[in-house]
C-alpha cells in the first residue's frame, strides 16, 4: 500500500477556522496494491469538509446508516460535509487509488455552490484526470514544506481543483441535455409520423434502451405532455381536419387517425374538443 499525505501544523486533528473564507487542512492519498481493505469509521463525522476523488477502482460507503451500501468507482468524488456519518472501505483487491483533502473555512457552503456543488449531492462524476492527481500532488507538497504563503497557495489550489471539477459537471450536464433533446425530438418525430399505427409506449422505450417512467417523465419536461398525449392530440386534430374538409363518414375517420373503436373515438374527440366528432362537422356546414 502506497500512502502520501500532508497536515496543517502537523497536526492529525480536524478543525474549524472562520477566520478565513477557504482553508485547507490536511491533503493525502491511498493506492491499495496488495494491503486487503482499508477502513474508515466516523460515526460522528468530522467538523470540516471532505472531497475523495476516486482516481481508480473502487470504493464503498455507507452513506446515512453503516447497513446501507454504494459502490463509487473511478472518475466519482464523494464530498462529506461537518457532521456527517463517514464510513467508508477501500480493497486491495479493486487496486483502488484515491486522494482526499479536508478544508474548512467561514463561506464553504457559498464556495462549493458557486463551483456547481449543491446541498443535497454527495457523488458526483467528475471523469478521470491526470490535472486533478497533479493539483492534490501539489497540495500534499505544500503541506509538508510549508514554503511562505503555503495557506495562499493550498488555498488557490483547491479553488483550481474545484473549478475544474465544474467545468467537468458543466460538459456532463451539456451532454446529457444533448442527449436528453435528441431522444425527445426523435420521438416527437415517430409518434407524428406513426400516429395513426399502433403505438406502444412500453415498446418505444425499450427499443431505445430506456425505462419506461424516466422516458415518460423526460418526454413530458420536453414537450410538456405525456407521450399518450402526445399522440392522442395528434389524432384528433387531424381527424378534425378531415371533418372539415372530407367528406368521409366518421367511422372512416376513426380508422384513419387510428381508432378501431369508432365510439371510443368518439369520447376522445369530445373530451378534446368539447363537442362530438358529427357536431364538429355540422358546425362548419352552419
Amino acid at each position: 500500500m502506497y500512502i502520501n499525505s500532508g497536515y496543517k501544523n502537523n497536526s492529525f486533528l480536524d478543525f474549524k477556522d472562520k477566520s478565513r473564507p477557504l482553508v485547507v487542512g490536511s491533503c493525502g492519498t491511498y493506492r491499495l496494491t496488495s494491503h486487503p481493505k482499508l477502513p474508515t469509521y466516523r460515526p460522528r463525522g468530522r467538523v470540516d469538509f471532505q472531497i475523495i476523488y476516486i482516481a481508480s477502482g473502487r470504493a464503498y460507503f455507507h452513506f446515512d446508516s453503516p447497513e446501507n451500501e454504494t459502490v463509487v468507482t473511478a472518475g466519482n468524488i464523494v464530498l462529506f460535509r461537518p457532521k456527517e456519518l463517514q464510513k467508508y472501505e477501500y480493497y486491495g483487491i479493486d487496486k483502488t487509488e484515491v486522494y482526499w483533502i479536508h478544508f474548512t473555512g467561514r463561506d464553504v457552503k457559498n464556495i462549493l455552490r458557486k463551483y456547481g456543488f449543491s446541498d443535497d449531492k454527495r457523488v458526483l462524476t467528475v471523469g478521470t484526470s491526470l490535472e486533478y492527481e497533479r493539483i492534490f500532488k501539489k497540495v500534499i507538497l505544500e503541506l509538508q514544506r510549508c514554503q511562505d504563503d503555503y495557506e495562499e497557495m493550498m488555498t488557490l489550489l483547491l479553488r483550481q481543483l474545484l473549478i475544474s471539477f465544474r467545468r467537468e459537471l458543466k460538459k456532463e450536464h451539456v451532454f446529457k441535455n444533448e442527449y436528453l433533446d435528441r431522444e425527445m425530438e426523435e420521438a416527437a418525430a415517430y409518434f407524428n409520423e406513426n400516429y395513426n399505427r399502433n403505438i406502444s409506449i412500453e415498446e418505444y422505450a425499450a427499443c431505445r434502451g430506456m425505462s419506461v417512467s424516466w422516458f415518460i417523465r423526460n418526454f413530458k419536461k420536453y414537450t410538456g405532455t405525456t407521450p399518450m398525449q402526445f399522440v392522442t392530440s395528434i389524432r384528433i386534430t387531424n381527424a378534425q381536419m378531415l371533418l372539415e374538409t372530407t367528406n368521409y363518414a366518421v367511422n372512416e375517420i376513426s380508422r384513419i387517425v387510428g381508432y378501431d373503436n369508432p365510439l371510443y373515438f368518439s369520447r376522445l374527440f369530445r373530451k378534446q374538443k368539447g363537442c362530438s366528432p358529427s357536431q364538429c362537422r355540422k358546425k362548419e356546414f352552419i
